[in-house]
Order: structure tokens, then sequence, then C-alpha cells
């Protein structure tokens, strides 16, 4: 084994092994309770027709923790080897600084330590694409379908493949490597009817819904360098953030640009898929940068080698690690301080039921009539519920809140 190899590996797995325990937010405690409570079939048939992902990361996670339980280190295990994988791939093919980078990009540790289908998916596409690179036509479509059962987004670089063939005016070719795109979408088209069906009316029952998908905008343009670049980090004041991003992000992203033109084959991957996303947003919202992931590969191959940029993701990576205030939701603290029962909205409670699931969940938009109970007040604002409002006309006065990273709970009473 070469001394880089062990460095890439080393440097991997000691950042993505700190801080595997912090508490779940949302999404992962929703993949917890799924995996934990449904079985096999019914991850397909009850649950995703209510979900927006294809059911293949559920599948391998609830295998998984069969074997290694329910555990926030386990839960969160399969991301960390997915990711570790990816980035030995990057150094197999494309050599030691690339690796480096991606191991390095504080984005992508985020998302690597995430127990959510974003790790696996990255991972596909990116073998996906090396069979695309050495004509391995089986090994593409097989890929295809395994990142389009991981997750609808990566259409869009597949999409860009195709397009890659019909700009070639190889016209065979791109209607080959368009099956394999409408294969899998074939495949799943009755689960996706029944997704597309929910999707509508959770936009049309709760008031910011779209909001939350990410219309195609200009902020959700600018995250993308922003984010990529910096990773989930943000702190206040907010003009010290923004000129600290407007630093660091812009020659990244012009020397990235500047270097399209010598892996013109990864630039027209990278850049086309995020037009053909932006394109798909102006119509479905879904112009989100964690939506676009498993496109850092493809970045790192584009920069190469920039000992600056190894420097300032190493900076912003190990900031999230060691600093709390950086990590996720706290719901492991605040479930920790209730009892009896809790009034929040239903769809948000996941992460109560995994850490205390004996709390009762009483819906916040319902009628209430306890003389003292308590409030997790969590994306009231997207379903656009004026819970306050409604608690103070029925005659409730605010007696405390308790904060917690990114939560807060609160005490009323009559």
């Amino acid at each position: 084994m070469s001394k880089k190899l062990i460095i890439i590996i080393a440097v991997s797995l000691t950042l993505r092994l700190l801080s595997l325990n912090q508490s779940l937010w949302l999404d992962e405690a929703i993949s917890a309770n799924v995996v934990k409570n449904y079985s096999y079939q019914n991850i397909i048939t009850q649950f995703s027709p209510s979900d927006f992902h294809p059911p293949l990361y559920y599948l391998a996670l609830k295998t998984w923790t069969s074997i290694f339980g329910y555990g926030e280190f386990s839960l969160r295990l399969p991301s960390v080897i997915f990711s570790l994988i990816t980035i030995l791939l990057v150094f197999r093919y494309f050599g030691f600084w690339p690796s480096l980078l991606l191991a390095l990009n504080p984005l992508y540790l985020y998302y690597s330590q995430e127990a959510r289908m974003y790790s696996l998916a990255t991972l596909l596409v990116f073998g996906a694409y090396l069979a695309f690179r050495f004509r391995k036509i089986f090994l593409y479509f097989l890929f295809v379908f395994l990142s389009l059962s991981t997750f609808y987004g990566t259409i869009f670089v597949f999409i860009a493949i195709s397009l890659f063939f019909l700009i070639k005016k190889e016209f065979n070719k791109f209607i080959i490597y368009s099956a394999a795109i409408v294969l899998p979408l074939l495949f799943w088209s009755p689960l996706l009817i029944k997704q597309y069906q929910s999707s509508l009316a959770l936009r049309a029952s709760v008031l910011n819904w779209s909001s939350v998908l990410g219309p195609a905008n200009l902020k959700n343009i600018l995250l993308i360098p922003v984010k990529f670049t910096l990773g989930r980090i943000s702190f206040y004041p907010k003009i010290a953030y923004y000129l600290l991003a407007l630093t660091l992000t812009t020659p990244l992203w012009a020397l990235i640009f500047l270097k399209s033109f010598s892996r013109r084959l990864e630039a027209f991957i990278f850049w086309a898929t995020l037009i053909m996303g932006f394109i798909f947003s102006l119509f479905t919202p879904m112009f989100q940068y964690f939506r676009f992931l498993y496109l850092l590969p493809f970045l790192v191959i584009i920069l190469k080698k920039s000992h600056f940029y190894n420097f300032i993701f190493l900076v912003f990576s190990l900031a999230y690690l060691l600093n709390p205030v950086f990590h996720r939701e706290d719901w492991k603290n605040l479930s920790s301080t209730l009892s009896g029962s809790v009034y929040m909205i239903p769809s948000a409670s996941d992460p109560v039921k995994y850490y205390q699931p004996n709390i009762k969940i009483l819906d916040l938009s319902a009628e209430i009539s306890d003389n003292q109970i308590t409030v997790v007040p969590y994306i009231t604002e997207i379903h656009g519920l004026d819970y306050k409002s409604k608690l103070q006309q029925s005659g409730y006065t605010l007696d405390s809140v308790s904060n917690f990273r990114e939560l807060s709970s609160e005490t009323w009473s009559k």
C-alpha cells in the first residue's frame, strides 16, 4: 500500500468518524424510524408512496441496521463507507490531489456523516460516470438503475451524458444511453405516480412548502458555489459571512471555470447537470445545493490540485466537526426534557419518536384544552401556522422557552 493511499484513507476516516454520534436531525430520524418500524415490503408499499425518494437507500439501511443496530453511529456509518469508496475511486483513476480535495471538502464531509441517501447517490453516480468513461455499457445501465433507485435527482447527470453523445452526433449511442434513464423510470413509474400525487397534495396543504424544495432563483444559484466551497457553516454577523464567502468562493469558481477547458468531459457533465437541474426547477422546485452533492467528484477532478483550497476545505471541515454550534439540530437534548406529551407538527415528530418513543405526539393545529402544555414550534412557519395567536386567543400565556441548537421548546399555561 502506497504512502499516498494510506494518507487518503487516514484523513478520510479520521474526519468522518469525528462527531459521528451528534444528534440526528429530522430527515435522519425519518430514516431511522422507517428502517426500524417497516418491513422491506412495507417500505415500498406503505412508506415510499408518501415519501419523495425511491426506496433503495432505505432497503440497504434496513439490512445494515438489522445487523448493527439503530444508534446514531451505526445509522451514519454506511454513508461514511460510501464516501470512502468514492474517494478511493477518485484516487485510483484521477490521482492523489483530487481525492484529497474530495476527502477534505466540508460539504462532502457533512453529507458523508448523514443518515440519508446522498452519499450513496454520489458513489453510484461516480460509478456510472466511470462506466461511461470506459464504455462499459452493462455497468452503466446497472449504475444508472441503482442511482435512480436511490435518488431521483441524479437523473440530470445522466441527461448530461446522453446530451454529450447528441452534441457529438453519435445518435445510436444517444439512444442507448438515454434508454438507461428510461428503463428505471418505467420500473418505478407506479411508485412515481403515487409520489407525484402526494407531492401535489402536500404543496396544496402546506403553505410554504415550495420554498423549502428549492425554487430556481438567484439565492439558490449562489448557494451552490458557496456551499460547495464552505460547507454547511454559517455565522453572524451575516455581512461578515457574506464577505468571507465572496472572498473564498469567487477565485475557486473562476479557477474551476478556467480549468474546465482542459477537463472538457468532466466540465461538460458538471455544468450541463447544473443547467438541466435549473431548467427543471423552473417547473418543479428542487434546485438546492445538497441535491447536487454528486457533482463534487467532478468539481475536484476539474480543479485537480490546489494547496490553498486543501487548506480552506480542512479549516471549514474542522470548524464544523469541532464546534458543536455548527452541528445538526439538537433533538437529542430537547427530547430528554420532554415528558408525557408534546404539541407540534406531527410530520416533524420523528426525532422525538426516535429519542423518546413513549412521548405522546399531539397536533399543534388541532383543538387544545389542557391547562399546561409543552410546544415544539418546529416548521410551524413552513406550515403557515400562527400557533402563538391561536394559543393566546384560547387564553394561554407563554411561561418559559428552552433553547437548543436550532430548536426550542415552550411551556404555555392558562
